[in-house]
């Protein structure tokens, strides 16, 4: 995965990632959406063919780039939580 970032100020942050998966950055955006100091954060497939997407935070109260790091971090913890109850359950 390649990330690059379009356009960054104290409020609004937004990154191209190339190489990646649609459905990652959607669960990343779902963590995000759960925090009341995100005003938005939207996630789109910018170009089929050239697998890029793109994902954009605005928070008028912390730093975007902090918050995708958390969202990120809370999403990590549940995918192993997930994992570790289909493991025990297909033993």
């Amino acid at each position: 995965m390649k990330a690059q970032v379009i356009n960054s100020s104290s409020s609004e942050l937004s990154l191209s990632l190339s190489e990646s998966d649609i459905g990652i950055l959607y669960i990343v955006q779902h963590e995000l959406l759960k925090d009341s100091g995100i005003d938005f954060a939207g996630v789109i497939v910018k170009h089929p063919l050239t697998n890029e997407n793109w994902i954009r935070v605005n928070s008028s109260k912390n730093n975007p780039l902090e918050e995708i790091t958390k969202a990120t971090e809370s999403a990590i913890k549940t995918a192993e939580n997930m994992k570790k109850l289909f493991q025990s359950k297909l033993r």
